[in-house]
């Protein structure tokens, strides 16, 4: 079931909160955290174009001067650390919050100082409010994670990690994840298309059996593999296809060929930002 953070849970957030970059995955958090009861007058969105940020929020295109943030969310492009650490250096805020694809914590905490350090990894879902957040900090301390989680909750999943080395495992399988699902959507539908179904119909088809299927598995109390075989009947049609996507672990080696060039993308953002 998704965790939704209530109104109250924003109180646990120290604010005012300022978001560097305001992108698609930027824009789509913080209407969600406003949903969720952040007041927007207590955000301010520092992009280059001045766009992007919900309604109500202030949106500059340089640092506030003489302000400080009490929470920081980082959420500019990996490459774009070097350009924005040195102004961003001197604010030292209570939390910062950083979805930087492959920069560990301690390179953001030496180039951006703050009292505490939190990683999260959002994925495209979030936008619906139906997505999953990973999160990692090396502090322990109870207000930090309160803090954390009262981001990452009201987008839907939030999940801690315990070891820093898993992250880029994580971001493979969750936050690349859509991207996988989606292009799988697409094959299924082009499948349903060479067997002879209209393409906007296969497309239909496929999209909402997607849908279906996984809001059952998150409601389910076993496995999906133990869903796909009760689907499956004996000598059945399904039980046909599964065998073609289980010979020789097909599927499963598949993915792990896919997801493993994902980690090694994000090991080598991590070298990089590590200079």
């Amino acid at each position: 079931m998704t965790d939704h953070a209530s109104v109250t849970d924003m109180a646990a957030l120290p604010q005012p909160l300022w978001m560097i970059g305001c992108g698609n995955m930027g824009g789509a958090m913080l209407r969600g955290w406003m949903a969720a009861g952040l007041d927007p007058a207590s955000v301010t969105v520092v992009t280059r174009s001045g766009l992007g940020a919900p309604g109500g929020v202030r949106s500059v295109t340089e640092l506030p001067p003489d302000e400080r943030p009490a929470t920081l969310v980082l959420a500019v492009k990996p490459q774009q650390l070097d350009t924005v650490a040195p102004l961003l250096a001197g604010l030292e805020p209570e939390l910062l919050v950083s979805i930087l694809a492959g920069v560990e914590a301690d390179v953001l905490a030496r180039r951006i100082p703050a009292r505490a350090v939190v990683r999260a990894m959002p994925n495209l879902p979030v936008a619906i409010r139906q997505g999953v957040t990973a999160l990692f900090s090396t502090s322990e301390a109870l207000e930090v994670r309160r803090a954390a989680e009262a981001l990452a909750r009201p987008l839907g999943l939030a999940e801690w990690i315990a070891d820093e080395r898993s992250f880029d495992a994580v971001t493979a399988l969750a936050g690349c994840g859509p991207g996988f699902v989606f292009r799988f959507a697409d094959a299924l539908a082009a499948a349903g298309t060479a067997l002879g179904l209209p393409p906007e119909q296969a497309r239909r088809l496929a999209v909402a059996t997607l849908a279906g299927a996984g809001a059952m598995a998150l409601q389910a109390d076993v496995p999906p593999a133990t869903l796909a075989d009760r689907v499956a009947s004996p000598g059945g049609s399904t039980r046909k296809g599964l065998d073609v996507l289980d010979a020789d672990d097909a599927l499963i080696r598949l993915l792990t060929a896919t997801l493993s060039a994902s980690e090694r993308r994000n090991a080598e953002m991590a070298a990089a930002a590590r200079g």
